[in-house]
């Protein structure tokens, strides 16, 4: 199957039903798109696209914060032939050009919180980027480029491009976040991303009626494969701008949606909303909210406990995935498994995996090995990195980077990320294990543990600790909770600040390395000897 033959049954079966909902709470707007208006806004650009130059196996740059085109766009690049290569919205202006130059993209379509960004370095993407295609307020487009509406105005929406597709074709050009390092090119396929569309309709059951609240940034593979288990057949889709708990819950409450995806930091913040009685969950319709699950990073058990005490009734998921898995579900706890909270779950439809040791036999017992996967999600390859393609690709076998280990019932659970391991004096410590830990205090909003350079035990933990709202804490409270943690897992320093993280709300630890961990000349003084 082909992605793009899904939109066009849709617009074939329900094409006066509502696709998508944008809604816009800083500025009170909403706004609505039918299958009909999804399906020609993407064959126009194709079309306009085609005029243009853009052929099959050419890709196509989208620089855009969520938005009502951003969907429709993105088919529109896929039904050229051409490769997608949707960027982070966060990158500055170095990691675009990287990016760009990397796909060798003729194509660049972008919106207006960019301009300034891309104007850095336009000099050096000219000529290889021959098309500039602005999707903001046609008044504030920079005269090297052409309004979006301006482009696709003469093209005829009825019928899509004659262009002939198969599974095995290339079809996005996806970068990892960079939250260890470079951003690396991940390259899907027609097939990878049609795949994702089933695994998440077989975890999740969606159905027509089911309206899914989407919030995370759509250039990411884990917003987008949450949304195609929707799309498969054809369910809405509400965009939500803006993350404060009371436009989340409005929005569920006014929308009636059925499933929501939300980050860890979301779920907290929310929470707190209803603690503090910001969030009076009376005035609202949450009746129809069956399916809560969250991802993009482990999920602190007692968060979901907590939770349950305020959504009583209903279903908890949590699924792992990476963007050269094409996003979330190789492995899946399921609804059915709600109760088990702590383990990611097991293997996802269509999906196998395993935990190995360093020489790649597999481990069972409780040993903590490296988690590899192998299924119809993974990725072609890394895009011009031979190397790393094949220390990452082995006999079908992802190997993923990430620590896991294996329960008597064959559950899944994540102990952290390989590179984020902290070896202190000769123990492997986890950082997860030691957040997990810290994150159950009451006054604890959001808490990072790196390891920090010593000269003599190699490195120690330290703990960056975002403390909640109105509270208040000090070393000796941290030093005293922390009793309970074997002491090779207690922080050695202790430093209160906010947790950066990125859209979608993975710690930015390599920051967070810089801060703490590499400036010399900090004062830091060391709580524990």
């Amino acid at each position: 199957m082909i992605i793009t033959e899904i939109l066009e049954k849709n617009k074939r079966l329900y094409g006066e039903d509502i696709a998508l909902v944008e809604r816009i709470p800083a500025s009170g707007s909403r706004s609505e798109m039918t299958w009909n208006e999804f399906y020609q806004t993407s064959c126009r650009l194709a079309k306009a696209l085609e005029k243009n130059g853009i052929k099959k196996s050419d890709k196509v740059v989208q620089l855009m914060s969520n938005s009502m085109e951003w969907l429709p766009i993105y088919f529109g690049i896929l039904y050229t032939g051409a490769w997608a290569v949707p960027l982070n919205f966060r990158f500055e202006s170095d990691k675009i050009l990287l990016c760009t130059r990397t796909a060798e993209a003729r194509a660049f379509i972008f919106g207006e919180e960019f301009i300034q960004r891309i104007e850095a370095i336009k000099p050096q993407l000219d000529p290889m980027v021959e098309t500039w295609i602005f999707t903001g307020p046609a008044p504030l487009c920079p005269e090297w480029a052409c309004p979006f509406d301006e482009f696709i105005r003469e093209e005829d929406g009825l019928v899509r491009p004659k262009v002939d597709l198969a599974p095995e074709d290339d079809a996005a050009l996806y970068f990892t976040s960079g939250t260890t390092g470079t951003p690396k090119a991940v390259l899907l396929t027609h097939k990878n991303l049609a795949h994702a569309c089933e695994v998440e309709n077989a975890h999740h059951g969606q159905t027509r009626e089911d309206i899914f609240l989407c919030i995370p940034p759509l250039y990411h593979t884990g917003a987008k494969m949450h949304w195609m288990g929707s799309f498969l057949v054809g369910g809405k889709c509400v965009l939500l701008r803006g993350v404060k708990p009371e436009w989340i819950i409005e929005a569920v409450s006014e929308e009636k949606c059925t499933i929501a995806w939300l980050l860890v930091p979301w779920a907290h913040d929310i929470i707190i909303a209803i603690e503090n009685g910001d969030i009076d969950l009376k005035k609202y319709r949450l009746d129809q909210w069956r399916l809560m699950h969250a991802g993009a990073q482990p999920v602190p058990p007692s968060l979901i406990q907590t939770w349950h005490e305020y959504f009583p009734g209903q279903e908890y998921d949590t699924n792992y995935g990476l963007t050269e898995s094409t996003g979330p579900g190789c492995v899946h706890l399921g609804v059915e498994n709600s109760g088990r909270v702590g383990p990611i779950g097991l293997p996802g439809h269509g999906w196998e995996v395993k935990v190995v040791d360093k020489l790649g036999e597999e481990l069972f017992g409780g040993e903590s090995g490296e988690l590899i996967i192998k299924g119809p999600g993974v990725m072609k390859e890394y895009y011009k990195n031979p190397e790393a393609t094949k220390k990452t690709l082995k006999d079908g076998w992802l190997h993923t980077g990430d620590i896991a280990r294996t329960d008597k019932d064959g559950f899944i659970w994540l102990v952290d990320r390989k590179k984020d391991m902290i070896i202190y004096g000769g123990e492997n410590i986890f950082p997860v294990e030691i957040e997990d830990f810290f994150i159950r205090h009451e006054k604890i909003k959001d808490i990072a543990v790196i390891g920090v350079p010593d000269d003599r035990l190699g490195e120690i933990p330290a703990g960056i600790i975002s403390v909640k709202p109105g509270a208040f804490m000090c070393e000796s409270d941290i030093v005293q909770f922390q009793a309970q943690l074997p002491r090779y897992k207690q922080l050695k320093q202790i430093f209160f600040g906010e947790v950066p993280r990125n859209p979608t709300g993975k710690i930015e630890k390599p920051k967070l390395r810089r801060i703490y961990a590499e400036d010399k000349r900090k004062d830091i003084k060391k709580l524990l000897k």
